[in-house]
């Protein structure tokens, strides 16, 4: 039986470190034959981030800023040399302001406000502009959200608007590319620890909760968002675009 992802070609951004999301989905990725390509925010990150990597297999790493589109475009020239063509894009992108996830949020910075929707929404629209041009047999995009974006968690802030701005571009970029056969979706997954998710302000409450009223009983792991994204990159989701997919142990259909 063949590997889900053989013989393509995946970029993986946003792995910081092995507790983060984009870990979990290079993981599963590299089980399911992918050839992975990743990228860091700077050149300086590039030596980490090779160590890190060197137990999934022989993976290149480059540098990409996601804050300037010329740093995204050389990022992708570079692959397109070498590699040609791509298969699919994970998005594992986002950046706020400490300040502005333990503050109430009227009290959201302007700059703060930019800052977030740059990194964390607008970043997938420039990605995937560049992406496309090396997606000639089709492809897949994947990015990640959360529940903030639709309804009010604590502490999460203006977080909560990126995502929604993220979603929504979700839809508007699956509509342009779907006459390409590029898939453009969206995982909102529920709490996992991550370094990341230790800036928000009282977090270890959010994983109580939600482990307490999901259906499934428990909060999900790295492991069950790598293992949904390979199924978004994978053949086996040829007629799903422009979906929020919730990866939430059912947290999110409950009222109370």
């Amino acid at each position: 039986m063949s590997k889900l992802l053989e013989n393509k070609n995946i970029i993986i951004m946003g792995v910081r470190n092995k507790w983060s999301i984009a870990w979990g989905i290079a993981e599963k990725a590299a089980k399911e034959g992918a050839n992975l390509i990743f990228t860091c925010q700077s050149d300086r990150s590039i030596e980490t981030t090779n160590k890190m990597i060197s137990e999934l297999g022989n993976f290149e790493v480059i540098d990409c800023d996601v804050s300037s589109d010329e740093s995204i475009e050389n990022a992708f020239n570079r692959i397109k040399e070498k590699y040609g063509i791509i298969h699919g894009v994970v998005h594992a992108v986002a950046h706020a302001k400490t300040e502005d996830l333990q503050n109430d949020f009227v009290m959201t910075s302007r700059d703060g406000f930019l800052h977030a929707l740059n990194i964390s929404a607008y970043s997938l629209v420039g990605v995937t502009r560049c992406a496309k041009e090396l997606m000639t047999e089709g492809g897949s995009i994947v990015t990640l959200t959360y529940l903030g974006s639709e309804k009010v968690i604590k502490n999460y802030n203006v977080m909560g608007i990126a995502k929604a701005a993220l979603e929504c571009s979700v839809r508007y970029l699956a509509n342009d590319l779907g006459r390409d056969n590029i898939k453009v979706n969206a995982i909102s997954a529920g709490p996992i620890k991550t370094l990341a998710a230790r800036g928000i302000k009282d977090f270890s409450t959010i994983l109580d909760i939600v482990e307490e009223k999901a259906p499934l009983r428990r909060n999900v792991t790295i492991e069950d968002v790598g293992n949904t994204t390979t199924y978004l990159l994978s053949e086996l989701s040829t007629g799903v675009t422009g979906e929020v997919i919730h990866l939430d142990s059912g947290y999110s259909i409950m009222g109370l």
